[in-house]
């Protein structure tokens, strides 16, 4: 970065950090929001694909839904460990929420974050059987790719590099849940997978957040975000129809 240069024009023209010194307060505290939706995400995914384990039909069904649980925890405890570098007591934020409660099926949460737990809202609804965990894994799994794509190219250089690191086991985990939902509907579970997706598609959608974002705005002057909210819908929504449609569903 030159001398000259001011460090949000820098960080505003593609300019990336790979130390903590001199950094905005404002990016730090965005920097750090983005960090805590991402890991009460993966603890809250966790905690409830460990719940989901003793649904599986089969050794192969168990064994994926353990990795997930298992890979989730993982990637949190990676993020986790980079938001240690900015002051946070790990071992006490770990503990802060319980990661498996979970509200009334029936409820309808839209975006809204919930007592100070950062997690997505999606992560807030409780599974109900095996057919419904697979559905929201695939809807879901699509999601966090669309979104790994874009937490990778983040400005903070050492947050980035986790994120490519945990990109591919993010995408094996929706591939574990596409392969599962073939089985369902190769047996025949059609109408479940229908009534699954009618939950769990709107539910999914609400984690992109809003269109014409005054936050992506400002996590965009400071190559925190690169894309917006309603571009990164669009793309998921095209991936699910692709995939949805080639399951004949």
């Amino acid at each position: 970065m030159s001398d000259t240069m001011n460090i949000e024009d820098y960080l505003a023209q593609g300019g990336v950090l790979t130390a903590l010194g001199n950094v905005p307060a404002r990016y730090r505290g965005e920097l750090m929001r983005l960090m805590s939706s991402f890991v009460d995400s993966e603890l809250a995914a966790s905690a409830g694909f460990a719940s989901s384990i003793n649904f599986a039909p089969g050794i192969k069904e168990r064994i994926a839904a353990s990795r997930i649980t298992l890979e989730k925890a993982d990637h949190a405890e990676r993020v986790l460990a980079v938001m240690g570098d900015f002051g946070t007591d790990t071992r006490r934020y770990q503990t802060q929420h319980d990661w498996a409660a979970r509200v009334d099926r029936g409820t309808d949460l839209g975006a809204v974050r919930r007592e100070g737990d950062m997690r997505l809202s999606v992560f807030h609804y409780p599974i109900n059987g095996w057919t419904d965990a697979v559905v929201m894994n695939v809807l879901q799994g699509l999601a966090t790719g669309v979104q790994m794509d874009e937490l990778a190219r983040v400005s903070y250089t050492p947050l980035a590099e986790v994120f490519r690191e945990i990109a591919p086991r993010e995408a094996r985990h929706a591939e574990l849940g596409l392969e599962g939902l073939a089985r369902i509907v190769g047996n025949g579970g059609q109408s479940e997978v229908q009534a699954s997706l009618a939950y769990w598609r709107p539910r999914v959608a609400a984690g992109f957040g809003v269109a014409n974002s005054a936050r992506y705005d400002t996590q965009a002057r400071f190559g925190i975000r690169h894309t917006p909210n309603e571009t990164l819908l669009a793309r998921w929504e095209k991936l699910v129809g692709e995939h949805l449609g080639a399951l004949g569903l």
